[in-house]
């Protein structure tokens, strides 16, 4: 286990190979391991940094104020790279493009995955569509109590329910179940949102901040070469985040996979390893 100090806080990562840097920065549903496939392939050719974020995987705990794309701006000071290809999914694309708007002259490329977007507001049916396929499964006061660290003990049953039910909704997406994904990546999806989920229930709670101005309405600031790749059966909420950055950013394509919910990294590894390999030939 490798561990590096940042601002107080241990951060867990992995890194290995040579050249170019590109650093993956993981889902808020995922920790660093949902990047096994693209960590071994792009080591071959580049210098790969993958790290779990502050309350996520092996890395401290999340407490007092923090931003994370400020984070991972001092993981890159942190490791001597100047310059980076920034490849983040889900709320790891948000992270990424707020760094790439707090320090442009940092970002060689941006590769964004069902991509989150700071000071986006979310339509009522995306609370909706949680209430009633996640949080429903627990009950919204009972999860309320656990996210206030009210509930001294975890009840393990409840954690398995809500973090099948919450793995089901986005990994495989909101019109397919666990069946319809490897077993493997069902393992690998529930283990790392289950863990997330106990810390989140459990341990202490610090005050993120996020960008401000946020990226909403800045993204004809990102000049830089920008992927922006999607599962067609993701929710579709989060399919119209990804719409908005490609018409937004002014040198962004899109590559989409069918049959393929949230995380195509960790659900369509190769394909998706093959698509970042392209998109990175042509910087």
């Amino acid at each position: 286990m490798a561990m590096i100090r940042i601002g107080g806080t241990e951060f867990g990562f992995d890194e290995a190979g040579s050249g170019p840097a590109v650093v993956l920065v993981h889902a808020g549903c995922a920790d660093r391991r949902m990047w096994d496939h693209q960590f071994r392939t792009l080591s071959e050719r580049y210098r790969v940094i993958r790290y779990d974020w502050r309350g996520y995987g092996e890395s401290g705990d999340a407490t007092g104020e923090f931003a994370h794309h400020e984070d991972l701006l001092a993981l890159l000071d942190a490791f001597g790279v100047d310059r980076a290809v920034l490849v983040g999914s889900s709320d790891g694309g948000k992270i990424s493009l707020d760094a790439a708007l707090t320090a442009p002259e940092r970002v060689t490329a941006l590769t964004l995955v069902a991509p989150g977007l700071s000071g986006y507001e979310w339509p009522p049916s995306m609370p909706a569509r949680y209430r009633e396929r996640v949080h429903g499964v627990i009950g919204v006061d009972r999860l309320r109590s656990y996210r206030a660290g009210e509930v001294e003990t975890v009840d393990a049953a409840e954690l398995e329910a809500y973090s099948e039910a919450e793995t089901e909704f986005l990994v495989a997406g909101p019109g397919r179940t666990r069946d319809d994904l490897a077993p493997q990546v069902w393992e690998l999806a529930l283990k790392m949102d289950r863990l997330l989920n106990e810390r989140s229930w459990t341990g202490p709670h610090g005050s993120e901040r996020d960008l401000w101005p946020p990226a909403k309405g800045r993204l004809a600031e990102i000049e830089v070469p920008t992927l922006v790749v999607t599962g067609t059966a993701d929710v579709p909420e989060i399919l119209e985040v990804s719409d908005l950055l490609a018409r937004e950013i002014r040198k962004a394509r899109r590559v989409e996979f069918p049959e393929t919910g949230h995380l195509p990294p960790l659900e369509r590894p190769a394909e998706f390893t093959a698509a970042l390999l392209d998109f990175l030939a042509t910087l």
